[in-house]
């Protein structure tokens, strides 16, 4: 090698140390800025966790430290769909068989309320709940990944889930159900709850017996295969209805019982609640909820009387 050549070779050489150097200071100064990832939840003691997304992107859970404090005993007029998800639930902690669940119908009728129920009511048997918005849904396999092989039973619970045209994300979902490479976990179950029963929105042309569609689409008919096939990975569907009357008066009751009202003054409430009803155009869990807070707040009722734990 000339003289010339080595000292070509030094010169690249100090640069490239100094580069580096540089990149390694730049690179300090982002790690200050950007606080390291929280720390995995202690399972044993965290009960909810919500799935959340920090600016760079990756994604963590946050514990949730006020847990609602519905119990299954709280919800009436769905004894039926209660008493489904509660022995699909108690297979899933037994380590027996069990089904992800679908939970469909009517607003306000108790879906969501249900499976919050289920966590209070299964936290000291193992369960845990893991909230993930829709926009997230893509993050699903890192999140099972995550709480592989913990002894805990975990829910990955997706609320009012549903998508518009032209969404693809329900394709994650459709994988994380029944469609991986992988073995489904054992220590894992998706509860959903949507107002669609299928989630994804579905067109006349798509039930068109043609083999040509105006978009140009060859057979379209097979379109509605694709948008149904999601819900169908769902191995338990448990449907919500509206309430007549008296199921209505009767969630009423509940909660103003645990607001503290004696009985002679939940019959004194049933006219006031009709018209609330009347008012919001809808009888529902939902609005029993919100007017006996309303009552109960122009009553002076501080709070919900203490309520004890049903028995499993």
């Amino acid at each position: 090698m000339s003289s010339s050549d080595s000292v070509y070779a030094a010169c690249a050489y100090t640069l490239g140390e100094a580069l580096l150097a540089r990149m390694d200071a730049l690179l300090s100064r982002l790690d200050a800025r950007w606080p390291p990832p929280p720390a995995a939840p202690d399972w044993s003691v965290v009960i909810a966790c919500r799935w959340k997304k920090r600016a760079e992107g990756q994604g963590f859970f946050a514990p949730v430290h006020q847990i609602h404090p519905l119990r299954l005993a709280d919800l009436t007029g769905i004894d039926a769909q209660k008493a489904r998800i509660v022995a699909n639930t108690r297979q899933f902690l037994e380590g027996r068989p069990a089904n992800n669940v679908l939970l469909t119908g009517t607003r306000g009728s108790g879906k969501s309320s249900l499976v919050k129920a289920l966590l209070n009511e299964f936290a000291e048997a193992g369960l845990r709940l893991i909230e993930v918005d829709r926009d997230d849904l893509a993050d699903l396999a890192d999140i099972i990944d995550r709480i592989a092989g913990h002894p805990e039973k975990f829910l990955v619970f997706c609320d009012d889930l549903s998508f518009e045209s032209g969404e693809n994300t329900y394709r994650t979902l459709k994988s994380a159900l029944d469609g991986s490479i992988a073995a489904p976990p054992e220590n894992t179950l998706i509860y959903a709850t949507s107002n669609r029963r299928h989630m994804v929105p579905e067109y006349f042309v798509d039930n068109l017996e043609t083999t040509r569609a105006d978009n140009g689409e060859i057979h379209p008919g097979e379109a509605i295969e694709e948008k149904v096939s999601l819900s169908e990975r769902f191995g338990l569907w448990i449907s919500f209805y509206p309430f007549d009357q008296e199921n209505y008066l009767a969630i009423v009751a509940r909660w103003l019982y645990t607001f503290g009202f004696s009985a002679k003054e939940i019959a004194t409430a049933e006219r006031e609640a009709l018209n609330w009803a009347l008012a919001r155009g809808s009888r529902s869990g939902r609005v029993a909820w919100q007017f006996a807070r309303d009552y109960a707040g122009k009553a002076g009722k501080s709070g919900a009387r203490r309520r004890t734990k049903s028995r499993k």
